[in-house]
């Protein structure tokens, strides 16, 4: 995070931390399956869930943010009208957050990839379907929304097609889904009930913080009465049933 905001600063585009953050896991994953001395068949399956969700989700992130260089994303110009002349230390203590976010959630991952037991349960099984089926889900939505966006009779409109027409966050709703896919995982690992603590963060950090508030506020500035009546007959996070009839 260091060397990420060294470069953003030179680049003058803050936003690069955001695909950085999900690049981390996958290097977290790598460590603990290096030095962990579990089942190595567990251990190869939970670092190819990390593996997967982390690059896509990355190289996602890398590419929309790459597209609109030199411009940033809106919570990072809000974030640097917030901070003032000193925006660019207060982004490294920014940066170093993101950092420990990354240790506290992959905290209880350590103990997976140290799991003796030659079997992979039924419940591990089940994380990894849940999982499985959320990163398709994900990917399905943020490919609807990217083309929807491609197109130039789009814009200014409200994305109500495909997982958007159920809900108005679908992407989150699956990333949130993908973490509990990883909860039921580690869940067969004795005494890992605590680690719930993971998917309840990304939840809330989804539903409160970082994820839905500056997303529908940002969507109503540019889009008005049109996303007003998207909320209206949309659900705001699990896909339900549109109100349009």
């Amino acid at each position: 995070m260091l060397l990420t905001w060294a470069y953003a600063v030179k680049i003058e585009n803050f936003s690069i931390v955001d695909a950085v953050w999900s690049f981390c896991f996958v290097i977290h994953g790598i460590i603990f399956d290096v030095f962990g001395g579990g089942f190595s068949q567990r251990k190869t399956l939970f670092l190819i869930m990390l593996a997967v969700w982390s690059c896509r989700l990355g190289f996602y992130l890398a590419k929309r943010i790459a597209a609109h260089h030199p411009y940033e994303d809106t919570r990072y110009l809000k974030l640097r009208a917030d901070y003032g002349v000193n925006y660019k230390f207060r982004f490294l203590i920014f940066f170093f957050y993101q950092a420990i976010s990354v240790s506290i959630l992959t905290w209880p991952f350590i103990f997976v990839f140290q799991n003796p037991h030659p079997d992979i349960s039924s419940l591990e099984w089940l994380g990894v379907a849940i999982w499985g089926i959320s990163v398709i889900g994900e990917s399905v939505a943020d490919y609807q929304m990217a083309k929807f966006r491609s197109n130039p009779a789009n814009k200014g409109k409200v994305c109500d097609v495909g997982l958007w027409n159920y809900s108005r966050h679908p992407n989150y709703f699956f990333e949130s889904c993908i973490w509990w896919g990883y909860f039921i995982f580690m869940l067969a690992t004795p005494g890992l009930v605590w680690s719930i603590y993971a998917p309840l963060t990304i939840l809330i950090l989804l539903l409160k913080v970082t994820g839905v508030p500056p997303s529908e506020a940002q969507s109503l500035k540019s889009r008005g009465e049109a996303y007003r009546r998207y909320q209206e007959r949309t659900s705001v996070f699990v896909p339900w049933f549109s109100k349009k009839g």
